[in-house]
């Protein structure tokens, strides 16, 4: 029974120190993981673009906090007619589902990936419009840019693309500078 009580009391000091870092650890982790999805849509809508041999967009909404974002192809008329008529939803993403204040937005960071410090407006969505378009070979057919995400910590990522070949790049703030 000693050593049941032991064993008990050594399980209680561990949580205790265990709970308080890994509530530190969790804000980080889930700035990362609405990064990494962001990265994966983007992917997405690239290939999506080329497998329908159709334009494809990922509109930001940062007009309601935390944001949003929704992935679009054009219908089967062929145009974008501005997500009504026949156009297609392919994906809608929340920010609230990650949790920890994950939004648009800056964090620490005092510098846009591209050097400048325009924000793109002040919404943290440099891309025009506030949409990322993809054309039907995988490149881009709008404008470049960066989206900007933070965390409750004040901790920044940016996902974009920086060519017009429609690669995607991840950044983290770090220590005064982006670093992938």
């Amino acid at each position: 029974m000693i050593e049941l009580m032991m064993a008990l009391v050594i399980i209680a000091i561990l949580a205790g120190v265990a709970i308080p870092t890994f509530a530190l650890w969790l804000p980080g982790y889930r700035l990362k993981s609405a990064a990494k999805d962001l990265y994966s849509n983007f992917q997405l809508a690239r290939l999506t673009a080329i497998r329908k041999n159709s334009d494809c967009r990922v509109i930001f909404d940062p007009s309601v906090t935390p944001g949003r974002y929704t992935i679009w192809t054009n219908g089967p008329n062929g145009n974008w007619d501005g997500g009504s008529v026949d156009d297609v939803q392919e994906k809608t993403v929340d920010l609230s589902d990650y949790g920890s204040g994950v939004d648009y937005g800056k964090g620490a960071a005092t510098q846009e990936v591209t050097g400048g410090t325009t924000w793109g407006g002040g919404d943290f969505i440099t891309y025009t419009a506030n949409t990322l378009i993809y054309g039907s070979r995988g490149t881009i057919s709008g404008t470049l840019g960066y989206v900007y995400l933070t965390n409750d910590r004040n901790d920044a990522m940016a996902v974009g693309t920086p060519g017009l070949a429609g690669a995607v790049a991840m950044k983290r703030w770090v220590n005064g500078a982006w670093q992938e």
